[in-house]
């Protein structure tokens, strides 16, 4: 069993954020490693979706796990190269927060159905239709492959207000 490790998440307004991340050739034991790495950090921090560019990797690799029934067990799911091949017409509303915009939401309104084709850790090609909140997750976490933040669904007003407060909590943070 390799060794974990936290990786710390980078928290807007950063550059890297905004960037489209980069497709996955291989799924090499480098990868796995950074999914493992990836699954801890989330469950630390704790959040359901976590996607590389939040740690600074500019690779198109995901990881969540939406299961929020305290009596279940964990259902964590690493999707590589990520993409939704079909959505529905209906949409979901959801509050979504972001590990990478902390203690902020916002309502957010996404296709209530996605199918998505996705690289597993063995390289295997897999597809799989999300409902409900794994559907917003999925939805949420592919954004941020592609340089899309949740709050770039907001008014412009709204999103100005949300990344103030991520500069003024940026700056508390870096006095300690």
């Amino acid at each position: 069993m390799p060794i974990m490790t936290l990786r710390p998440i980078l928290i807007h307004p950063d550059p890297r954020l905004k960037k489209v991340a980069d497709p996955i050739a291989e799924v090499s034991a480098e990868i796995r490693k950074q999914a493992d790495d990836m699954l801890e950090t989330m469950y630390d921090a704790p959040g359901i979706g976590l996607a590389a560019p939040q740690i600074g990797v500019l690779n198109r690799l995901i990881v969540m796990d939406a299961q929020r029934d305290p009596e279940a067990k964990p259902a964590p799911m690493v999707l590589i190269n990520p993409e939704v091949i079909w959505e529905s017409d209906e949409k979901n509303v959801y509050e979504e927060g972001c590990l990478s915009i902390p203690e902020q939401y916002a309502e957010v309104a996404r296709p209530k159905l996605v199918r998505v084709r996705w690289l597993d850790v063995d390289g295997k090609t897999v597809e799989e239709q999300f409902d409900g909140l794994w559907a917003t997750c999925v939805q949420h976490e592919i954004d941020h492959l592609n340089g899309t933040l949740f709050i770039d669904y907001l008014k412009p007003l709204k999103r100005q207000m949300i990344t103030r407060k991520m500069q003024k909590y940026k700056r508390e943070r870096a006095r300690g």
